[in-house]
């Protein structure tokens, strides 16, 4: 039986980068990133099912639950797609609180509805969840009190989560800093170019996926 995996956020950054090492070895993906121009040249590349959508949206995530079921379920769910929120990044003092209520709609509710959506699947195949993290979730940085705020959120629904379902791995990923997009946004592309590409953060999340350790907090490096 080939491994499944749906990985949200697949058409850049680290997403992408996971994408193409699990192709490489065979297995067979399913793809979502918010732009079908973005994607659909991805999943070409990589023989992968593209779904574009925002994953905030219900029926997006009725359409990828959909897709995990026809393909028999999932073996690895990748919760991956995330917003930065308000930039340039501000003080709480001054965050607009709608923006913050959309990026816990992105960040927070999505990922869980998606987990919910698709956990029977990942349960009849012992499958694993990934919910990509930061240490803005565990470190107070200026500025980054919005987005540090649902990726705290989100990796206290992963350890509730790891707790109620032992058939389901549930890691909590946090890959430091990456040399991406998102990152551009919030510091600026000179700092962000110095970072550590995306592909340097692959190996770790492809040793947890063949190693399966306990579920709990994984940093890497």
């Amino acid at each position: 039986m080939t491994n499944t995996a749906l990985i949200t956020g697949a058409s850049r950054g680290l997403g992408l980068a996971l994408a193409r090492s699990l192709a490489a070895d065979g297995w067979g993906l399913i793809l979502t990133a918010r732009d079908p121009y973005a994607l659909d040249p991805v999943a070409d590349e990589l023989g992968a099912l593209s779904v574009a959508g925002n994953v905030a949206d219900p029926a997006h995530r009725e359409r990828l639950a959909r897709a995990a079921l026809d393909r028999g379920g999932l073996d690895l769910l990748v919760n991956n797609a995330s917003g930065l929120g308000a930039v340039p990044l501000p003080p709480l003092a001054t965050y607009p609180v709608d923006t913050l209520e959309e990026l816990l709609r992105v960040n927070v509710l999505a990922p869980l509805a998606l987990i919910q959506a698709t956990l029977r699947g990942l349960r009849e195949r012992r499958g694993a969840i990934v919910n990509v993290s930061s240490d803005a979730a565990v470190e107070a940085y200026e500025g980054w009190g919005g987005y540090g705020a649902t990726k705290a959120a989100l990796e206290r629904l992963s350890h509730v989560l790891a707790v109620e379902e032992p058939d389901v791995a549930v890691w909590w990923f946090d890959p430091g800093e990456m040399r991406t997009a998102m990152l551009a946004d919030a510091v600026g592309p000179e700092e962000a170019a110095a970072a550590p590409t995306p592909e340097t953060v692959v190996p770790t999340l492809r040793r947890l996926i063949a190693e399966r350790p306990p579920s709990g907090r994984v940093k890497h490096r």
